[in-house]
This record gives structure tokens, C-alpha cells and sequence, in this order.
């Protein structure tokens, strides 16, 4: 998906005239995340009306405030995390047990349930992400529910 994204954001440049623009981390995300009803012909259009649309200083990253509302909707979720009173309470310990589940949910449901991809971004090892997960009690049908399949 990034390098498909590069692709459509030089491809846009060019024929524009304008600079590419980087796609900030965040913004990539969402753009992983995002289910693309409308296939690569959605996302060519999306990376077009970003470059039209983003503020003028093209030494800035794009950001995932500058993306269509329907794909910042659609971002993948981090579930109970607004539940910061709550956490805030906790110890330290499971404050961070219950950060650490949400994030890597929120992380393998970025990338499909695909943990290899999952583990590489988050700079882990396979089998490192599978025993915390486990040590997490994220179940498989867990990653499967929010991966939407």
C-alpha cells in the first residue's frame, strides 16, 4: 500500500506540476486501515485531492487531518482507550497491560490480522508478538473480529 501510494502521489505531482508530498505516518495508517470500497481508482483519486488540497509548504509531511472524513472514520479502532479516567486509576502496571492490548489490536487490525506484517512494524519478532499477545489474552477470534473477518 505505501508504495502504491508513492506511486499515485508522483504520478499526481507530475501531472500537476507540483511537488510530491510525504504521507506522514499517521495518514499512512489510516490509509492501510481503510477498507477501499472503490478499489485502486479510490485510492488514486484520494492521493490526487490530497496533493490539490494540502497547504502550501510542501516540506511538510501530509497528515491524517488532511484526509477525507470518510477514511479518518474509518481509522482502525483503539477501543477503550477514551476510557482515560478509568486507566488513569490503575497502576502502572495495568494501565500499560490494558495499553499495550488495545495498541497491538488496534496494530494487527491495521494490518489484516496479518501478524508477520503486524510484528515487522512494530518492530518485533513473530514469535515475540504471538506469546504477547497471548500473555495479553487476545485470542485469535479476538484479531479475526477486528481484522473484520
Amino acid at each position: 500500500m505505501p508504495l502504491l501510494a508513492d506511486y499515485f502521489m508522483n504520478r499526481a505531482a507530475l501531472a500537476s506540476g507540483q511537488p510530491a508530498r510525504r504521507i506522514g505516518d499517521d495518514a499512512m495508517a489510516l490509509l492501510q486501515g481503510y477498507a477501499w470500497p472503490g478499489n485502486v481508482r479510490e485510492l488514486r483519486n484520494t492521493i490526487e485531492r490530497l496533493l490539490i488540497m494540502a497547504p502550501d509548504d510542501a516540506s511538510k509531511p501530509l497528515v491524517a487531518g488532511m484526509l477525507p472524513p470518510e477514511i479518518q472514520g474509518n481509522a482502525p479502532p483503539v477501543r477503550n482507550l477514551d476510557r482515560n479516567v478509568e486507566i488513569m486509576g490503575l497502576p502502572l502496571r495495568d494501565a500499560r497491560e490494558v495499553f499495550e492490548r488495545e495498541y497491538l489490536l488496534a496494530q494487527v487490525t491495521r494490518f489484516g490480522g496479518n501478524i508477520s506484517r503486524t510484528a515487522e512494524f512494530i518492530g518485533m519478532e513473530r514469535s515475540a508478538l504471538h506469546r504477547k499477545l497471548k500473555s495479553l489474552g487476545v485470542r485469535d477470534d479476538d484479531r479475526q473480529q477486528n481484522a473484520g473477518g
